[in-house]
């Protein structure tokens, strides 16, 4: 399931690229018909991310929320921001991107996933002369190809909009740019009474709100209660955001054991749990990875932001020596989900 490093990432995409522009929405695959005509012919005026889920307001107080759960992706196509991140996920924003992110590759080379597509779209989408990468102020467009015209069954390069392909439960569309939204567990119109509701609902996120706020209103949600401090960290509730990889990096981070229960965790502890969270999310905003290894330079920095092998301390590492101490990498579940951990260096 997407992290909230993804989600803010994405409303950051949402906000530079369609806040302003009045977008033509749809719903091929038919499962959210009445809510794109709601949308159509409106304007986004901003775009927000509060942990797992993003808040997109049109004009007239008309908001949709999306909620991309464990299979919703967002795919970007035409007239884009690109990073490198990006560029390594195909234009796909939403999954936690554990594949990578190739910083040797410079952003305006043509990339090409596993089925042979270019890495700046996904399958079906605007190919190489509708991709337009801006960096440094530049824009830059990548040449096409006369096997991009027959892989494309002779679809001309130009045309506009892009076919639709797969199952897309919403497209929003302004004159340059294309977003398609696919698998979602919630996509919905909601009044701002309704999103204020929602955002209530959810536990503190650091990008979003009073810093100072947000640390007392985690702290005294974990220190509240006799929950294992595992399942808290999950907990949407208690904060916004976390994952199971970035549950599982905290933790050992912390020195935590997971099944302690948040009441018997001292309050530094706590807080320094909370501090960390502010620091790790920030840099998966950034990055667009999970980066949760400090002191990585040079080498060893790209290496780690393309390969999560490298970039981790116990996440997916289930049955390896600990990177500190050595012992074996235990992994259990904890409320259905998978929780990595070392017993020697977390109690």
């Amino acid at each position: 399931m997407p992290e909230g490093h993804s989600v803010h990432r994405i409303a950051r995409q949402f906000a530079r690229n369609f806040v302003g522009r009045a977008v033509q929405a749809a719903s091929p695959q038919g499962r959210f018909a009445d809510g794109a005509a709601v949308l159509s012919g409106r304007t986004p005026t901003a775009a927000r991310a509060v942990g797992k889920q993003m808040f997109l307001e049109f004009d007239e107080e008309v908001w949709l929320r999306v909620h991309l759960g464990l299979y919703g992706a967002w795919d970007f196509a035409g007239e884009i921001l690109v990073d490198s991140t990006i560029a390594s996920a195909n234009g796909r924003m939403g999954q936690t991107n554990q594949r990578g992110t190739d910083l040797a590759t410079p952003v305006d080379a043509p990339v090409f996933d596993d089925a042979g597509e270019n890495s700046l779209t996904s399958i079906g989408a605007p190919r190489r002369t509708r991709v337009h990468v801006r960096m440094s102020e530049q824009t830059k467009a990548l040449e096409p190809s006369a096997a991009d015209d027959a892989d494309n069954g002779g679809v001309p390069e130009d045309e506009w909009p892009p076919p639709v392909v797969g199952q897309v439960r919403l497209r929003l569309l302004t004159d340059v740019t294309c977003a398609d939204l696919r698998g979602p567990t919630a996509c919905v119109i909601e009044t701002p009474q309704q999103v204020a509701a929602v955002m209530a609902r959810l536990g503190p996120d650091p990008l979003v709100g009073d810093p100072v706020e947000n640390e007392e209103r985690f702290v005294a949600a974990v220190r509240g209660r006799n929950v294992a401090i595992g399942q808290l960290l999950m907990d949407q509730a208690v904060v916004s955001g976390i994952g199971n990889v970035y549950r599982a990096e905290m933790l050992f981070r912390a020195n935590l054991d997971p099944h302690t229960p948040g009441r018997a965790i001292p309050e530094e502890i706590v807080r320094g749990l909370w501090r960390d969270w502010v620091a790790l999310l920030r840099i998966g905003v950034e990055t667009g990875q999970m980066m949760t290894m400090d002191g990585l330079e040079g080498d060893a920095w790209r290496k780690a932001m393309a390969h999560r092998d490298d970039r981790h301390w116990v996440y997916h590492r289930a049955g390896l020596p600990c990177r500190v101490c050595g012992t074996e990498i235990v992994l259990e579940e904890m409320q259905a989900r998978k929780l990595y951990w070392c017993p020697n260096c977390q109690r």
